[in-house]
C-alpha cells in the first residue's frame, strides 16, 4: 500500500509519520513518498532524513523516499494527503497584517485572511486533483490544507477527482477539551457535531454512552476554563451565551461572537509580538533545528505548540478506517447529501460520518437548531461565494465574498482590503490577474 504526502517538507510531517508507524499493524503502508516544491527542498530533505530515522527506530517495514516530482510520486498511490501552504508563512503574515491595519481581524482561516488563503490554495489543489484523477484515480485524497471545508467543497464541486475528504483538528481538540474538563478519557467522549468547518457546534455530548451535555455546558460557562488549541487564546464564554444557544461552541466561534474583544487582543499582540505567522516562523526555526539532530528519532514534543497539532491523528485514523472498512464514527468534511436539510445538497459540511471502504456516510442531522440556523446558512452562503471566486477569478464575486463575511461586512474596508491583498499576493493569484 502506497501513501503520498504532498507538502512533505511541512513541520507537521513527523506527526503523520508517527501516526502511520503507530497504526502499521492495522494500516500496513509499504511505501511512503514525501513530495514538495523547489522552494521547500531544504525542509523536505531535513524531514525526509528525520522520517527515515523514525521508521528505522520503529522497526516497521516501510520504504521511504522524497521527491520534487509530484506526478512520478503519485504512480500507484492508494492514499494521498495534502498539507500545503501556498506562499508559505510570509503569505500568512500578509493575510494577518493587512486586515489588522484596516481594523479587521487578521487570521489565516477566518475573515479576509481566510478568504485569500482559499484564493491561493484552491487552484493549486485543483491541479493536484487533476493529476490524481489521471495517475491514480482510485486513490483517496485526504485534505487537511486550510481552510479545509472551503477547499474540500471546491475540489468536490469543480475538480476531476471526487474521492476527496477534508479533515480538521478542531473536533479532535473539542473532544480532548471536554475530556479534560470532565475528568475522563478522550476515547470515552462522543460529540454530535453540526455545521461547517471552523463553524461547527456540538449539539450533544455523550460520556461512556451517557448524555452529559448539560453538565459540560455548565462547566464551559466557567470563564476560567481554557478551551482552545495552541493558536487561539481562549476568552471564555459568558453563562448567558452558553445557556441561550444550548450548544457546545468551538474555539473559532470567538472570532464571530466576541469580535471586538478578539480584535482588541489581536491588535495588542500584534504591536507587542508581531503577527501569529511571525511567532510561528520562530517556532518553525526551532523545530527544524531539532529535526536536524541526527540523534532525534521521534516527533519532538515542541510540535504541539503549533495550532494545527493533531491534524495528522485525524487523517491517519480516517485512512486506517477506510482501509479496514471499519464502520466507526469520525468527524469529517464531506458533501451534505441531505444530512442537514437546511443546507444545500452539494455543499460541504463538517459532520459525524460512518467510515467505510467506499468513503464516509454522513449521519443524518435533520434541521439545524433554530438558535444557529441563520448564522450557519449565512456562513455557508459566504463559503460558496469564496469557492466560485477562487475558481473563476471574478473580482465581483471576490468582493461579494468579502462583504458577506461577518468579520469584514463593511463596504469601504472590504474593497480596500480586497485590493491590497490582491496586489500583495499577485504572484499566487493568476486567476485574478
Amino acid at each position: 500500500m502506497k501513501l503520498v504526502i504532498i507538502g512533505g517538507g511541512s513541520s507537521y510531517t513527523p506527526e503523520i509519520i508517527e501516526g502511520v508507524i503507530d497504526r502499521h499493524h492495522q494500516f500496513p503502508v509499504t511505501e511512503l513518498v514525501l513530495v514538495d516544491i523547489e522552494d521547500g527542498k531544504e525542509k523536505l530533505n531535513i524531514i525526509g532524513a528525520l522520517a527515515q530515522r523514525m521508521i528505522e527506530k520503529s522497526g516497521v517495514s516501510i520504504q521511504l523516499s522524497w521527491t520534487l516530482n509530484r506526478q512520478e510520486a503519485l504512480m500507484n498511490a492508494d492514499f494521498v494527503t495534502t498539507q500545503i501552504r501556498v506562499g508559505g508563512l510570509a503569505a500568512r503574515a500578509k493575510d494577518e497584517r493587512i486586515p489588522l491595519k484596516h481594523g479587521l481581524i487578521g487570521q489565516e482561516t477566518n475573515g479576509a485572511g481566510g478568504i485569500f488563503k482559499a484564493f491561493r490554495t484552491i487552484p493549486v489543489l485543483m491541479e493536484i486533483c487533476n493529476d490524481i484523477s489521471e495517475i491514480c484515480p482510485n486513490a483517496w485524497l485526504i485534505n487537511f490544507t486550510n481552510p479545509a471545508g472551503i477547499v474540500t467543497e471546491a475540489l468536490l464541486k469543480y475538480s476531476a477527482h471526487k474521492k476527496v475528504i477534508g479533515v480538521c483538528n478542531i473536533p479532535f481538540n473539542m473532544k480532548h477539551s471536554v475530556a479534560e474538563i470532565m475528568g475522563c478519557n478522550p476515547e470515552e467522549v462522543e460529540i454530535e457535531f453540526i455545521g461547517i468547518n471552523h463553524f461547527v457546534f456540538g449539539s450533544k455530548v455523550l460520556i461512556r454512552g451517557e448524555d452529559k451535555t448539560d453538565q459540560v455546558l455548565a462547566k464551559l460557562s466557567n470563564s476560567e476554563l481554557n478551551y482552545s488549541p495552541a493558536n487561539i487564546v481562549s476568552l471564555g464564554w459568558k453563562k448567558e451565551f452558553i445557556e441561550s444557544i444550548k450548544l457546545l461552541p468551538n474555539p473559532y466561534h470567538q472570532y464571530y461572537f466576541q469580535t471586538d474583544e478578539v480584535l482588541k487582543k489581536d491588535i495588542k499582540a500584534f504591536h507587542e509580538n508581531g503577527t501569529r505567522a511571525e511567532i510561528v516562523q520562530q517556532v518553525e526555526r526551532e523545530l527544524f533545528q531539532k529535526y536536524q539532530d541526527p540523534n532525534l528519532q521521534v516527533k519532538p514534543k515542541e510540535l504541539e505548540k503549533r495550532g494545527g497539532a493533531y491534524y495528522s491523528h485525524a487523517a491517519c485514523s480516517l485512512m486506517a478506517s477506510i482501509y479496514n472498512n471499519k464502520g466507526d464514527i469520525q468527524t469529517v468534511n464531506i458533501q451534505n447529501h441531505g444530512a442537514i436539510s437546511d443546507l444545500p445538497f452539494d455543499c460541504v459540511i463538517e459532520v459525524n460520518a460512518v467510515i467505510t471502504k467506499d468513503g464516509p456516510k454522513p449521519v443524518t442531522i435533520g434541521r439545524l437548531p433554530k438558535q444557529v440556523k441563520a448564522v450557519i446558512q449565512q456562513m455557508k452562503g459566504f463559503e460558496e461565494l469564496v469557492v466560485e471566486a477562487a475558481v473563476t477569478g471574478d473580482y465581483s464575486l471576490a468582493y461579494a465574498s468579502m462583504i458577506m463575511n461577518p468579520l469584514v461586512r463593511n463596504e469601504s474596508k472590504a474593497k480596500a482590503v480586497l485590493d491590497e491583498l490582491l496586489e500583495a499576493h499577485r504572484e499566487y493569484l493568476p486567476q485574478f490577474h
